[in-house]
């Protein structure tokens, strides 16, 4: 039996996005006061780096503008709403980019929690 690399690395970007669908499904406020949702972003974003994907660049962007905007103390609702929607939008779009169809599955619920993140987002802004 030989090992590829390729396997090892989409169950490690399969681990990534399960623990980043993880997050978006908890309360973001509580994960932004634990140090480990940066590490998080920052596993996210070098896995799309990794792709080396144009078509995955507005998501990268958006992941850093995310990362350091949490990185802020408090979170403005408003923009982390409009974040989280994009990304929503363009990860769900970026499924078809990935080769193996568990990393795809993963990727559109990674999109779907994002979508809903930013529902929630707005949600409690709207209740203030």
């Amino acid at each position: 039996m030989s090992f590829h690399k390729q396997p090892k690395d989409d169950t490690q970007h399969q681990n990534h996005l399960d623990g980043a669908v993880k997050i978006l499904g908890s309360d973001l406020q509580e994960e932004a006061d634990r140090s480990g949702i940066d590490n998080h972003f920052q596993r996210w974003i070098e896995d799309l780096k990794d792709v080396n994907n144009p078509e995955l660049h507005q998501i990268v962007v958006d992941l850093q503008d995310l990362k350091a905007h949490f990185n802020g103390g408090g979170i403005d609702k408003d923009l982390v709403g409009k974040l989280l929607a994009r990304l929503g939008t363009n990860t769900t779009k970026s499924a078809v980019f990935a080769e193996n169809p568990n990393t795809a599955e993963r990727v559109t619920k990674l999109g779907e929690a994002l979508s809903a993140a930013a529902k929630q987002m707005s949600g409690a802004q709207s209740a203030e």
